[in-house]
């Protein structure tokens, strides 16, 4: 038998006697080397299914579009080798183009050489794009791992070999390869991700969240660093469309510089805008930027470039010796390089600053600080001072009724305060959206409606209690009810305002964070009263079966007041420290944004 035969037998050996299963997930790293599924058949000698590629000439930094086709397939397996020595390792990586039918694998050291099936539905057609590497062989040759079946399926089908027109040499930097976007300004790709060395000491930063390694897939990063009469800059976030940044004179949108890095096709253009007012960038016609790079690898946009500190003679850009708000954006781009709204509230530095001057290392907000603190109000006003009044106000009548505190009943004063501080909190927290705004916001949905609903309940509330009948008046009952019921629906107007309002683009609390944790407060209020209903209702049951006897019924009601008093001072204390809770965790995420 000759040594090829024989090491086909011994895989067919180990796949056949040992306790290894098909892999319907596609994590199958264990076939990075021969490719091989392990099946417990032989491969299938005609392919079926088909490779294309949309060139047959590459360079490093290039993208090439592979396809893979042909009848209903369960499974694949793509990488790409040197044409030489098929046996060698996977070259280069890939990004994907439909995460719901493939997905990307780390064979030996090479990050994402390999692309493979999510589950085992049947598919007829594949799309990804392979990256070729810095050191790439002067020919490459795509592969593929078809299964059809458990038992049906092709190993290695031969796809298309792309060359490079000229190899690099070993003592060729990379950036020496290069696009032209303009006569003058060439592009390069990025061979490693940006570092934070140098923050706050050589170079200006920010990051998101703070402190953050630009190494992540989480790291929003720019950073500015001056190098004689230029700055040269870097940015980098989890973006598949694109990132910006632009320079301001103030918070708002408008009249500003800006800088884009636009993914379009698998292809990142940099480039310089003029915002105006909320309209799309307007792109420029000429680019004032030089030594452009650029790296799209795991969902992680990256370009770095260079401009003059000053450059009188391009219209729109702003002298980076002056100090500035700085925006950082993200969003959506479309196959063609257009360019949609952010989706959520760019990263805006809290202050002004300059660039070119002392190297700092800062971060920056996705929210405005009158947004800010409307929402903290709101939360202290509708999660603590609301919530314990109307506990008091319902539970603590008989408790507290012969305690007084400034000649009227203590639950009566405890329940008056917090009811008024919170019409003067919620008062306060509804003009900032209008003070930051500037009028009526039209892109909030129904959350200003609600809002505005909300604010005029909370002060008829107390209009109404000042009008309020006599305690033994026949109209006392019906006040009663009004009262109560106002109250009712203003406290679930103002839950169902803030669920809405946490996720709209100015305050974006983490999702799904939020929405669980007003759940839980939800819940931890509406158990709370549960329990002291039901406390209640058994207290006036125990008295009632009591016999009838006036020194029994006296003993026993001093009795069961005594006891009720105690359960429902320690179910107050704990209600309290639970709201308590609920109000530091969503003060942190919005000191957090």
């Amino acid at each position: 038998m000759e040594l090829p035969g024989l090491a086909f037998a011994l895989w067919m050996f180990i796949c056949l006697y040992a306790p290894v299963d098909g892999y319907p997930s596609g994590k199958v790293r264990e076939a990075c080397t021969t490719m091989i599924p392990c099946h417990g058949s032989s491969p299938q000698p005609s392919p079926e299914h088909t490779i294309t590629v949309n060139g047959t000439e590459f360079k490093p930094g290039d993208n090439i579009e592979v396809h893979l086709f042909g009848p209903d397939f369960e499974g694949f397996f793509i990488q790409a080798r040197d044409a030489e020595h098929l046996d060698s390792p996977a070259v280069g990586s890939f990004v994907l183009v439909d995460r719901r039918l493939s997905q990307l694998l780390t064979c030996g050291r090479t990050k994402n050489s390999a692309v493979s099936h999510t589950s085992k539905a049947k598919k007829k057609y594949v799309k990804v794009y392979w990256i070729a590497p810095g050191d790439a062989p002067k020919r490459v040759q795509f592969l593929a791992t078809v299964v059809k079946k458990y038992k049906t399926f092709w190993v290695k089908i031969p796809g298309p070999i792309v060359s490079q027109p000229n190899a690099l040499s070993p003592t060729t930097p990379l950036h020496a390869t290069s696009e032209a976007i303009s006569a003058s300004h060439p592009i390069s790709y990025l061979s490693k991700p940006f570092n934070a060395s140098g923050c706050g000491s050589m170079k200006f930063c920010i990051r998101n969240p703070s402190s953050c390694d630009p190494e992540s897939a989480s790291c929003f990063f720019l950073s500015f660093q001056q190098e004689k009469s230029s700055v040269f800059i870097e940015m980098s976030g989890p973006s598949e469309g694109y990132l910006a940044f632009a320079l301001s004179h103030d918070q708002w949108m408008g009249g500003d510089d800006a800088y884009l890095c636009v993914n379009e096709n698998h292809h990142v253009h940099v480039s310089t805008a003029h915002l105006k007012g909320r309209s799309p960038p307007v792109l420029d016609s000429e680019n004032a930027l030089e030594d452009v790079s650029w790296r799209l690898v795991d969902g992680v946009l990256q370009c770095s470039f260079r401009r003059s500190i000053r450059l009188p003679t391009y219209k729109g850009r702003f002298n980076l010796d002056s100090s500035y708000y700085i925006f950082l954006a993200d969003g959506e781009a479309s196959e063609g390089g257009r360019i949609y709204k952010h989706h959520r509230q760019p990263l805006i530095t809290n202050g002004i600053y300059n660039v070119t001057g002392l190297p700092q290392d800062i971060g920056g907000s996705r929210s405005p600080r009158l947004i800010k603190a409307h929402g903290a109000l709101m939360f202290v006003a509708w999660i603590t001072t609301v919530s314990i009044g109307v506990i008091v106000a319902r539970f603590f009548k008989p408790v507290w009724s012969h305690s007084f505190l400034f000649g009227k009943e203590m639950w009566f004063q405890v329940h008056r305060m917090l009811m008024l501080t919170t019409l003067v909190l919620t008062s306060i927290s509804f003009v900032l959206p209008f003070i930051y705004r500037g009028g009526w916001s039209k892109q909030a949905g129904f959350h200003p409606y609600l809002g505005c609903t909300v604010m005029a309940l909370t002060i008829f509330q107390p209009l109404m209690a000042g009008f309020r009948p006599s305690r033994h008046a026949p109209r006392r009952q019906l006040f009663n009810w009004f009262h109560w019921s106002t109250g009712t629906t203003a406290r679930i107007l103002a839950v169902v305002t803030m669920f809405l309002g946490m996720d709209l683009p100015a305050l974006d609390l983490p999702d799904p964070w939020d929405t669980y944790t007003m759940i839980g407060f939800v819940a931890w209020h509406v158990g709370t009263d549960l329990l002291l209903e039901i406390h209640s209702y058994c207290l006036v049951r125990k008295v009632e079966v009591i016999e009838d006897d006036r020194v029994q019924i006296l003993q026993s009601l001093t009795s069961a007041e005594a006891e009720g008093r105690l359960f429902k001072q320690i179910v107050l204390t704990i209600y309290v420290c639970g709201n308590a809770v609920f109000l530091i965790a969503f003060l942190a995420a919005i000191n957090q944004i």
